[in-house]
């Protein structure tokens, strides 16, 4: 495949190394900041490089929103966090002219989890939920976009649920609705996202934890792979 990078960060340096150990080429990048680090030709807009299969995003919605807004026509696997619903409405309008895929997490386990989820909340009623999840010190957005796609999931089969996410002004016991979102920054924790079912006397954790990065870069590229040969259409984990 011939790749086009948006956003230069530690993920998309991950896919660029990843790609090429397997064959793949890096045909330009549209960087953020710091053009003159990049070892490849870098591009303003998405229009402006000719001969590429393929986009592969793990950027910033400052970044990547504008560049959707060009005139284009390219397969894009989409890992941007923050802005979800921006970033959903506008990948459905080019759905209709390319394929697109779009996941809040490149990897498949915690697709995985998400399907676990789906079986589990339906079983589980009565019990009190609590989510919690945990990531390096540079993170900026809060919740993860996991832990929002994760909170979805549960959204859809439990409606009455309402999330809580700071209990220290509240002076009060837990009411049976909430489901409480935690969120933990330090070090160099890669990602971790656990799902906590409390009932009387027992509890359930379903858990995810990342050991490195490198399984959203591997994520995002087996996602490439099978998206080029796709029809126009919005791709998730589910369809792809």
């Amino acid at each position: 495949m011939r790749i086009l990078l948006i956003g230069y960060g530690a993920m998309n340096q991950r896919v660029a190394r990843l790609a090429e150990e397997i064959g793949h080429e890096i045909v330009g990048v549209i960087p953020n900041k710091h053009r003159e680090s990049i070892p490849y030709p870098t591009f303003d807009k998405i229009s402006d490089i000719q001969e590429v299969d393929i986009a592969i995003d793990f950027s910033h919605p400052d970044l990547l929103l504008p560049l959707l807004d060009d005139t284009f026509n390219l397969p894009l696997v989409i890992a941007t966090t923050g802005e979800k619903e921006r970033i959903h409405n506008k990948l459905q309008q080019l759905a209709e002219t390319m394929p697109v895929f779009f996941s809040a997490n490149m990897s498949y386990g915690i697709h995985v989890l998400t399907k676990l989820l789906e079986t589990a909340v339906p079983l589980l009623q009565d019990f009190d939920i609590e989510m919690t999840e945990a990531h390096h010190n540079q993170k900026v957005d809060a919740p993860s976009g996991t832990l929002v796609k994760l909170y979805d999931v549960i959204d859809q089969l439990r409606n009455d649920l309402k999330p809580v996410y700071d209990r220290s002004q509240k002076n009060q016991k837990r009411e049976q609705q909430e489901i409480g979102i935690h969120t933990v920054r330090g070090g160099t924790i890669v990602g971790e996202h656990d799902v906590l079912f409390a009932g009387v006397d027992e509890t359930i954790t379903l858990s995810h934890r990342a050991q490195s990065k490198d399984i959203f870069a591997n994520g995002a590229l087996n996602a490439a792979q099978r998206l080029i040969d796709k029809q126009p259409g919005y791709y998730t984990f589910d369809n792809l």
